[in-house]
C-alpha cells in the first residue's frame, strides 16, 4: 500500500497511536513502519500493565502490545511471543550465586506485591523479599543492587498486539502486517500476485517413439535375400 496523504489526491489519514506494556521493545516496527509510510505518523507510548485494558477501551492509542491474560470480546487479540519469569533479588541474596533457581527454593521467601516499577524495586533492595517479573521487564530495569535470575518452572507470561475490532483507523492492518512479518508486496491492500494475470508454466512436448522408415515392399517376382557381410568386412578384391 502506497503511504496515503493529501499529496496523493487522498484525504489524510490521522496517526496511529500503538501503546506498548514495559519490557516491550518496538524499535523494529516503528523502522519499518517509517520505510514503509515515512509521511504518516506513529505515536509509540509506553502504558502500564495495569492500564493496558483501559488505554485500549477508551481509546488511547489504536493498538497496544499487551501482557496476557487480557479478555474481552470486544477485542481483537494475536499472541505474538512467551516470556521467561524471573526472580528479583536483592545482589547479596543467595539465589545470586545460582544460574536459575525453582519455585520449590522460593517456598520460604516473603514476594512483594501490589508494588510496581521502582517502588517495588526499592523494596526489594531494602530486603523487604523478592519479586517475579518477566524476564524483559527485570533486563530493563536492571540495577547494579539487584540481581535476577530465571525460575524454571514457573509458568511462562506472553505478549499479544491487541485492537478493537469496532476501531475504524485503516492503517490497524497495515500494522498488524508489519508486527507479523508481511513484506510490503504482500499488503493486504495491494497484492500484486492477485492482480496480474496469473500465468503457467508450459509443459515440455513429450518426445514420442522413434519413427521408422517403412520396409520396401518386395517386387514381384523376385526373392529377398539377406546380406551375411559382417560389419568392416569389404566386399572383396
Amino acid at each position: 500500500m502506497s503511504d496515503p496523504s493529501p499529496a496523493d489526491g487522498r484525504h489524510a489519514v490521522p496517526t496511529l497511536r500503538v501503546g506498548f506494556v514495559p519490557g516491550v521493545t518496538v524499535t523494529k516496527w516503528r523502522r519499518i513502519w517509517a520505510d514503509r509510510f515515512p509521511r504518516l505518523g506513529l505515536d509509540v507510548v509506553e502504558v502500564a500493565q495495569a492500564d493496558q485494558h483501559a488505554a485500549l477501551t477508551d481509546e488511547a492509542v489504536d493498538l497496544c502490545f499487551v501482557r496476557l491474560p487480557l479478555e474481552d470480546p470486544r477485542l481483537h487479540l494475536i499472541p505474538l511471543w512467551s516470556e521467561q519469569p524471573v526472580v528479583v533479588a536483592r545482589r547479596d541474596h543467595p539465589v545470586a550465586v545460582f544460574d536459575s533457581v525453582t519455585r520449590a527454593d522460593l517456598a520460604e521467601e516473603d514476594v512483594v506485591e501490589g508494588f510496581v516499577g521502582e517502588e517495588a524495586f526499592d523494596l526489594v533492595a531494602g530486603g523487604a523479599g523478592v519479586l517475579y517479573l518477566p524476564q524483559a521487564v527485570a533486563r530493563a530495569a536492571s540495577r547494579k543492587d539487584l540481581v535476577h535470575r530465571p525460575v524454571t518452572d514457573a509458568e511462562p507470561t506472553q505478549i499479544g498486539l491487541a485492537w478493537l475490532r469496532e476501531n475504524p483507523h485503516e492503517m490497524i492492518e497495515e500494522f498488524v502486517g508489519i508486527v507479523r512479518g508481511r513484506t510490503a508486496n504482500s499488503s493486504r491492500s495491494t497484492r500484486p500476485a492477485e492482480t496480474g494475470t496469473p500465468t503457467t508454466p508450459t509443459k515440455p512436448a513429450k518426445a514420442g517413439p522413434a519413427r521408422t522408415a517403412p520396409r520396401p515392399k518386395p517386387v514381384a517376382g523376385r526373392t529377398r535375400t539377406t546380406s551375411t557381410r559382417r560389419p568392416g568386412r569389404s566386399r572383396g578384391r
